[in-house]
């Protein structure tokens, strides 16, 4: 409002005092109601205006595009650091184990579900949901296998063998381990989730229905939400989010709009009988990740479980 009163002095300088003190008094007098009517008559125009379009006018005409660039650059940084899961049933025993690629689904075995993680450390493991690889943790014939698929630095996909390194059912996490000789990885940059607010954006990434390299986007719906864990007790402090999460988002990260990984998305609610989303999705906040992870790498069991 001052840069309106200011625009308004410029079209009506005050007269310089020429005329006797009476007079000129009553000249300030109709020059100032003269300023405060057309200030005023200003005022109530743009207050008459939709606060949108009167924000539009103000911020600079290329401000969406900036948000638009700053949202594709965000995508573009953090994807590297995504991992595509498959896990694969073999049709027998191999021979031998490689560290390498893993065996083609199409001839030697069946693609029997697909999930998302995330680069933890330069060292190759990859954090992600226990249910994404609870088969492969559980399994006592030797046919069940893990395929991730990477992005190293320089924007080379490639692929290996994912070998469990431990897990918690209680938080629904597990770690893998991947050979990572030859490459350069990008793990992601952890952020913090004590200090969320509902309403501030957060972008989810990750495979969802096998399409890989997938982000939406929304906002953080709730704080403090109660998810059931695969042990049978109760995930507490998960975030909310409206961010499309489906099968195949499992394990993926949940970031802020620094590109911070704040959480990993574990679980939607979907409509009765229909397998359909119904928007409301949650992700383990990211400081109960950080708490348990050093632990599974280190001793492949969550602390609780040592004792």
């Amino acid at each position: 409002m001052a840069a309106l009163f200011c625009l308004q002095n410029n079209f009506f300088p005050l007269p310089k005092l020429t005329t006797p003190p009476s007079s000129t008094a009553k000249t300030l007098t109709s020059v100032t109601t003269r300023r405060a009517i057309i200030f005023g008559s200003s005022f109530t125009v743009l207050n008459s205006k939709p606060l949108a379009l009167a924000l539009a006018q103000l911020l600079p005409t290329d401000e969406l595009q900036l948000q638009e660039d700053h949202v594709v650059q965000l995508f573009q940084d953090t994807s590297l650091s995504v991992v595509f899961i498959k896990d694969l049933e073999l049709s027998k025993v191999p021979k031998s184990s490689s560290k390498g690629v893993v065996l083609n689904e199409d001839e030697d075995a069946k693609l029997e579900g697909t999930g998302s993680g995330f680069i933890w450390d330069k060292f190759g493991h990859i954090v992600t949901n226990y249910h994404v690889v609870a088969k492969l943790a559980t399994d006592a014939s030797g046919l069940q296998r893990c395929e991730v698929s990477l992005v190293d630095a320089k924007g080379n996909n490639f692929y290996r063998e994912g070998k469990i390194v431990g897990f918690d059912t209680a938080y629904d996490l597990a770690v893998l381990k991947v050979d990572v000789d030859g490459y350069e990885i990008q793990p992601v940059v952890l952020g913090q989730s004590n200090n969320l607010r509902v309403g501030q954006s957060c972008f989810a990434i990750g495979n969802p229905y096998g399409y890989e390299n997938t982000l939406t986007t929304g906002v953080v719906s709730g704080l403090g939400r109660e998810i059931p864990s695969p042990n049978g007790g109760a995930i507490k402090g998960a975030i909310q989010t409206d961010a499309a999460i489906n099968a195949g988002n499992s394990g993926g990260p949940l970031i802020d709009s620094y590109g911070h990984v704040i959480g990993v998305n574990t679980a939607t609610f979907t409509k009765k009988g229909t397998g359909v989303s119904s928007g409301v999705n949650f992700a383990i906040p990211i400081d109960t990740v950080i708490r348990t992870v050093p632990y599974l790498i280190v001793y492949g069991t969550p602390y609780t479980n040592r004792f």
